[in-house]
């Protein structure tokens, strides 16, 4: 388990996350940290759903930054994928069989009863509690599919995330598509990552993903630095009024600390 939640049912708990696999295996200027990587990726753990539970695939960015200031960009996808492990899919029924056995222990708890007489101590509230709890809070390996999450993610020199945004989707699409890619996945990463060339400052570069073409642009030598976060994801998630405020305190070089689950 990634934290103390065992009071959690098991499809709400988080659970040790691991890198499956990472290419090139090292860069001379850019060591891999499987550590912050994986952390980084999933900074809630591993997580899983059924098929009765949201698995939009979601993206979220992060930053690396080394003792000389010197930064990478990392842009992760996560993805919700069938299990196919008889083995794992039996262990989360034996956490939720042993998890719904201390909700039941508990509720019996509450309304004083004793093992003897369950049955006739359980007050009419209890009982649809329990009911309810079993109803809802419940892995059946025979009737539910059991989703866990996974991640593909991609380290790059600049934060070109629009560009990379659309990439990892298509490369995702590509993967859960029923009709294969015209070329192999594997063309795809060998094509970002040594032959598409960081574009030059104050210049645009095309490049085909996956299905579609992709723009980034670098700004010049004279311009702003490269921000290709959207703005409205800032008002979105901050507010008009916390976006003022932040924005006041920048320019009164006050202390500004964010903070996020």
């Amino acid at each position: 388990l990634a934290g103390e939640n065992f009071d959690q049912s098991p499809l709400r708990r988080t659970f040790k996350s691991k890198v499956l696999a990472h290419y090139p295996q090292n860069i001379e200027w850019n060591p891999f940290d499987q550590d912050a990587v994986n952390m980084l990726c999933m900074p809630k753990g591993l997580s899983f759903r059924t098929q009765a539970d949201n698995r939009d695939p979601q993206l979220h960015s992060f930053i690396i930054t080394r003792e000389d200031g010197s930064r990478t960009y990392g842009f992760v996808l996560t993805f919700y994928e069938e299990v196919t492990s008889k083995q794992i899919c039996t262990a989360m029924q034996t956490l939720y069989q042993m998890h719904n056995a201390e909700q039941y222990g508990s509720v019996c708890a509450s309304s004083s009863c004793s093992m003897d007489s369950l049955a006739s101590s359980i007050d009419e509230g209890d009982a649809t509690s329990l009911a309810k709890l079993q109803r809802y809070n419940s892995y059946d390996i025979s009737r539910d599919t059991l989703y866990v999450s996974k991640c593909i993610c991609l380290i790059t020199p600049l934060p070109f995330m629009q560009a990379c945004k659309k990439f990892l989707i298509q490369l995702y699409k590509a993967v859960t598509s029923q009709q294969p890619p015209p070329l192999p996945l594997e063309s795809y990463i060998h094509n970002i990552l040594y032959e598409v060339p960081l574009p030059p400052p104050g210049r645009s570069l095309k490049f085909y993903g996956v299905y579609e073409p992709i723009i980034c642009q670098r700004p010049g030598p004279n311009e702003l630095p490269l921000s290709d976060y959207p703005l409205r994801e800032v008002f979105e998630l901050l507010g008009l009024e916390n976006l003022v405020q932040v924005f006041t305190c920048v320019l009164l070089e006050m202390q500004i600390l964010l903070y996020s689950q």
